[in-house]
């Protein structure tokens, strides 16, 4: 298949292979140094050598929807021409099975960048190679210093899977939640519809309506499904304990990056539980993230 393509296809290699001296402390970490620095000369390569406008990052542990590159060629136009938008990610966090709508055409903004199969242009490039990092360059970007209040946008199914029980973080979150996750089979024409409605204008008016329009429920009513027939519902979290404590009884990632939480926008994290749509969020005079929770 790919040698179908011919001289379409471009296969470079790092050069510098060599051994990263740490602290001892440190070495356990050199994966992550490793990681940091192919980053950096592989995207400085798409960029300046080959002089490309944007890359799709896939990461040799995972496996691709079969609309994979369809929403990438979709979004693309959405991403370039809102500033507001800094990246387009196939991953949802918490998209496990049991907590996604069956709906593959549903996408989202989100504050959280998830990576997992993730598009950037040139122009973020620009802004970020001076300064990256030697190392944990995902939560180096998660940092408000680099997100610059922007967002991404995600897919409710995930249009990633990885398949990496073993790698630099040591199986991490792949028992428990990783393995979990769905991988969207549909294939969904999105070049062929209007995704305008991720534009941050249109998109903050009716997603942000919608949430705080959405009845509010203790975490109590939600668990043993009083009020069936209601299918859209608000619960609400004041602080960093009331969220965590929440999201674990919701089988939610209860974890924040620079306050942040996992698939967040304007701190609402809308998931399926039981199959009703809940929308856990902040309450309505929301003023911020707060970079201390974690």
């Amino acid at each position: 298949m790919i040698r179908s393509y011919g001289d379409k296809v471009k296969h470079i290699q790092h050069p510098d292979l060599t051994d990263i001296r740490l602290p001892k402390k440190e070495e356990k970490f050199k994966g992550y140094y490793k990681i940091a620095r192919h980053y950096k000369w592989a995207l400085t390569q798409i960029f300046h050598e080959l002089m490309y406008d944007a890359v799709i990052i896939v990461e040799d542990d995972l496996d691709i929807s079969p609309d994979f590159y369809e929403y990438f060629a979709a979004t693309f136009r959405i991403l370039h021409t809102d500033p507001s938008l800094w990246c387009v990610s196939a991953w949802n966090d918490n998209g496990k099975e049991t907590m996604v709508a069956t709906d593959p055409e549903l996408l989202y903004r989100t504050d959280f960048f998830p990576g997992l199969g993730w598009m950037l242009e040139k122009s973020v490039w620009l802004e970020l190679e001076s300064t990256w990092p030697t190392t944990f360059w995902d939560d180096w970007m998660r940092h408000p210093d680099q997100r610059k209040d922007r967002s991404c946008i995600r897919p409710e199914v995930p249009r990633t899977s990885t398949f990496g029980k073993v790698g630099v973080s040591k199986g991490q979150y792949f028992e428990k939640h990783l393995k979990f996750i769905k991988h969207n089979m549909n294939a969904v024409p999105f070049t062929q519809k209007d995704l305008s409605y991720l534009k941050k204008d249109i998109y903050d008016d009716h997603y942000v309506h919608d949430v705080y329009s959405a009845p509010l429920m203790s975490i109590r009513q939600v668990i043993i499904g009083d009020s069936p027939d209601i299918k859209v519902v608000r619960v609400q979290y004041s602080d960093k304990v009331s969220f965590k404590t929440q999201a674990k009884q919701l089988g939610l990632m209860d974890d924040f990056k620079s306050g942040v939480p996992r698939t967040g926008y304007r701190g609402i994290v809308s998931f399926l539980y039981r199959g009703r749509r809940v929308h856990f969020a902040p309450p309505p005079n929301w003023r911020g993230y707060d970079p201390t929770w974690s």
